[in-house]
């Protein structure tokens, strides 16, 4: 995602290709100044089982707002669950959100798709007055865990541009497997999971459905489309 300015990876700037991609960078760089309390990429994967358990708690969420019950999230019902949920985004920002999650570009929002949605929204949401509060979206719990995967990002993102780049998920792993020659392999792999585009730099919402294929959340869909067959 974002078009690439300069040569070598840790002097490259990015432009936003849309302005949700612009907005989410603007937020990534605002929280990346407070720091991360993250001190490894091994204390991230032991929290992998928690994230999980916690994402797949957003299922009732996400059944409550899929109206017909097909196992996905159209449009009119996104809009119908912000205005439940009160989040007060304007109508151009929900369609920015959903076209961006849509990763399938077929009008329908998947589970995976919807967890990085609110996600996002847990980022953009700025409220001066729940910016310290318990919670921004009335569901602290899993505030919370997304919170931790804004950490996460943010420990990835060395020089608080907005994005990840190699130099920097190899510098992470590179931290926690001090020695270890299969850590340069580990951060590659992980790092392409992670840069569908491949332009060298991977913004939040790449990451986050990276993460959640990680965790597992992926796991649901199969297993229920194996039901149904």
């Amino acid at each position: 995602m974002g078009g690439i300015l300069g040569k070598g990876d840790s002097t490259k700037g990015c432009i936003p290709e849309t302005k949700l991609e612009a907005k989410m960078v603007e937020a990534m760089q605002r929280r990346a100044s407070e720091g991360s309390a993250m001190k490894s990429f091994n204390s991230i994967i032991l929290k992998f089982p928690k994230i999980d358990e916690s994402l797949r708690q957003c299922k009732a969420i996400f059944e409550q707002f899929d109206e017909d019950a097909n196992g996905a999230i159209d449009p009119e019902e996104l809009k119908r669950c912000f205005h439940k949920l009160e989040i007060n985004f304007s109508e151009e920002e929900i369609n920015d959100l959903f076209e961006a999650c849509d990763i399938n570009e077929d009008m329908g929002m998947k589970f995976n798709e919807f967890i990085v949605l609110l996600c996002l929204v847990y980022l953009l949401k700025e409220d001066p007055a729940a910016v310290h509060a318990k919670s921004r979206m009335g569901m602290p719990d899993l505030e919370a865990t997304f919170e931790t995967l804004v950490d996460t990002f943010v420990f990835l993102d060395k020089n608080k541009d907005g994005y990840v780049s190699k130099t920097e998920m190899v510098q992470a792993i590179n931290e926690t497997n001090t020695g270890e020659r299969s850590s340069g392999q580990i951060a590659m792999k992980r790092f392409e999971e992670m840069d569908w585009d491949r332009n060298g730099m991977v913004n939040f919402k790449e990451f986050l459905f990276a993460f959640t294929r990680w965790v597992g959340i992926d796991d649901i869909e199969d297993e229920e489309g194996e039901e149904k067959v």
